[in-house]
């Protein structure tokens, strides 16, 4: 019979798995790490002689420190409240490398990075273990410190705001991909793109601390539209689809993090309006999810 593995191999094995639970907690690459490193060094300083099942002991640990986390973030909240640092990570001189951080964002889902940042620290995390990670609710309860009941109905709750419900009569998918072909092309600098999606009498309205200087709060026609939305190339790679007010609309998040909200009317086929959202209070009102089901989800409907 071969030696037991020790906590340091333990922990090894599981370091992967840490790493997504906290990263999906916490939304940034940065805190994920932080977080594990914490773990590892509660788990160190304890007694794990008698525990079972390593792997779920120690998930159990990062996801207390995270909910930690999460509790002192909504203390003291910080919001983007302008462009610049969008700008910043549009380019290439972030310390953070925003490359590795789009990635690691873009395999969990921009959009629901956003939609969960709006949720509360215990729905957040009974969510996201019980969804995503499988973890029962006796177990999530003693991390939440809540009844099992209560933290199935934090996950009921959480889950029905991460998904939202499209708004009577909008045809989701037909919407998506004309979104996403709007995206693509402000992406791609592609004016053709833009103007075969957009009305010929396409309004744009934006919040000042979105526009460049000297543009109009209110925009009209397809070409000027057009021609101004191929300068936010920078920002469009930032840009995801999701459910706003019922509608597809967008999202820009560098790193998951909520920067504006493209909130546009779609009729006949084309983009009639639309509305770039940057103010941190209307930010807060929007109606926001998520516009596919999570495909891998553990439990979706448990």
């Amino acid at each position: 019979m071969g030696e037991k593995p020790t906590l340091v191999d333990e922990f090894g094995r599981s370091r992967d798995r840490l790493r997504a639970v906290a990263f999906r907690l916490l939304g940034s690459a940065d805190e994920a790490d932080d977080a594990v490193q914490e773990a590892w060094l509660r788990a160190s300083r304890a007694d794990a002689a008698d525990v079972v099942n390593v792997t779920a002991w120690l998930t159990t640990i990062v996801s207390r420190i995270c909910l930690d986390m999460l509790r002192t973030r909504q203390r003291r909240r910080e919001e983007f409240a302008d462009t610049a640092g969008l700008d910043v990570l549009a380019g290439a001189g972030d310390a953070r490398d925003p490359e590795a951080e789009a990635v690691l964002a873009d395999s969990v889902g921009l959009a629901l990075l956003v939609v969960l940042d709006r949720l509360g620290p215990a729905e957040r995390v009974a969510f996201v273990l019980h969804d995503l990670f499988a973890m029962p609710f006796e177990e999530i309860a003693r991390i939440v410190e809540r009844s099992p009941v209560a933290a199935k109905k934090l996950a009921s709750r959480a889950r029905a705001r991460v998904r939202g419900a499209p708004a009577p009569g909008v045809d989701v998918a037909r919407q998506r991909t004309l979104v996403e072909a709007f995206l693509a092309a402000s992406r791609a600098g592609d004016v053709g793109g833009l103007l075969a999606v957009l009305a010929p009498d396409v309004v744009r309205r934006a919040d000042p601390a979105v526009l460049h200087p000297g543009a109009a709060g209110e925009m009209r026609g397809a070409r000027r539209v057009a021609e101004e939305t191929v300068t936010n190339a920078g920002r469009a790679r930032f840009a995801r689809p999701a459910l706003v007010k019922g509608t597809v609309g967008a999202v820009v998040a560098p790193g998951g993090r909520l920067l504006l909200v493209l909130a546009l009317t779609i009729e006949g086929g084309r983009i009639r309006e639309i509305t770039v959202v940057n103010d941190p209070a209307s930010l807060a009102r929007l109606q926001l999810a998520v516009v596919d089901p999570i495909p891998w989800a553990a439990h979706p409907e448990a």
